[in-house]
């Protein structure tokens, strides 16, 4: 059973072409991934009991494309044969919907949690998402060949002080570029910075898929550089709990994170049947979608273990930019009992 919650600015929809990806409205391992069975199966799962009563969690997952594999696996089953009665929040900051009790667990991007919780929020890491390393890309019009192209012009870096910030910046200093030798701009995300590329007012913008290859599908953009090229290790996802709830319902955590990975592993193995889902919920043609998810293939890990080198990489670029002033000790903001093992 799937129950919808509406709080804070967000709006859930299924047509996600036009909401916001999680990790791109905020600051967004190593191990084998979970398996996952080709169908929800279990000896003792609640989908063999249908008088069984399925436990109430209180899910935010990430809204656009980054939360969409986790909502086909409800459909599909995953998290009712868990025993779970997920409820699915939308919100655009899921540390406050945390620490007020609106939700139990929730898709976050990895510096938040980290600067909130080591400042005293009462949070946990308690897993990876499904993939760690940031699906961004800087796609500059037509006639910009190179990203030394770019000294002079409007640069579209989506939201100010969020992970796209931290590529977009990166991406420009490793070519001899800082944001002072461009125009630098918050345009937004995804169809919003799509839109302000086609329509003239940035002359190149850090994006997510699927926009990336519309882009390159419609003649309208030229990809410059994929994010995870330049910034290998910086940890853009993780999933995050507050402390009471994993100190009263340790059971419910475990669940949810078997759901999740079980959701991630069957689409990305049903891959025809994933993008069927996908396409009727993301209004783009499938040529895009079929380029999308070939370029994102290597990102897709399914890992849940969460690399604390990765974790302090991360943090010293955060700190070399200015958007943390510290850095942190992970190791009592983590609580990896619950990530499933294989």
């Amino acid at each position: 059973m799937v129950k919808r919650k509406w709080i804070g600015t967000g709006i859930l929809t299924l047509t996600l072409a036009l909401v916001v990806a999680g990790c791109g409205s905020s600051n967004n391992s190593q191990g084998a991934a979970p398996e996952a069975s080709s169908e929800p199966t279990s000896a003792n799962s609640a989908s063999d009991n249908p008088s069984a009563e399925l436990q109430k969690i209180k899910y935010a997952p990430f809204n656009g494309v980054s939360g969409l594999a986790v909502r086909f696996g409800i459909e599909k089953g995953f998290f009712k044969d868990e025993g779970l009665d997920v409820e699915l929040i939308s919100t655009q900051n899921p540390i406050e919907a945390l620490t007020s009790n609106d939700v139990d667990i929730a898709d976050s991007a990895t510096t938040n949690v980290i600067v909130a919780a080591g400042k005293g929020a009462p949070l946990k890491i308690v897993s990876s998402m499904f993939r760690t390393k940031g699906p961004f890309y800087l796609v500059a019009k037509p006639g910009i060949e190179s990203i030394e192209d770019l000294k002079g012009k409007k640069v579209g870096a989506a939201a100010l002080g969020s992970g796209l910030d931290v590529y977009t910046q990166t991406i420009l200093k490793k070519h001899g570029l800082s944001k002072n030798d461009v125009t630098y701009l918050a345009n937004g995300v995804n169809d919003a910075a799509y839109a302000s590329l086609t329509s003239g007012q940035v002359d190149a913008t850090i994006i997510h898929e699927p926009f990336a290859s519309l882009a390159e599908s419609e003649g309208t953009g030229k990809i410059l550089a994929k994010g995870w090229d330049y910034l290998p290790t910086f940890h853009t996802g993780v999933l995050v709990s507050r402390d009471n709830f994993i100190k009263e319902h340790p059971d419910l955590v475990e669940k949810l994170l078997s759901g999740y990975f079980k959701s991630q592993e069957y689409a990305k193995s049903h891959l025809d049947e994933y993008k069927k889902y996908f396409l009727e919920n993301v209004k783009v043609d499938a040529a895009v979608a079929d380029k999308a998810f070939a370029r994102e293939d290597v990102l897709w890990e399914n890992n849940p273990d969460v690399d604390l080198q990765a974790l302090q990489d991360t943090q010293e670029i955060q700190v070399e930019l200015g958007f943390q002033d510290k850095i942190y000790d992970v190791k009592n903001l983590l609580d990896l009992r619950f990530i499933p093992k294989k």
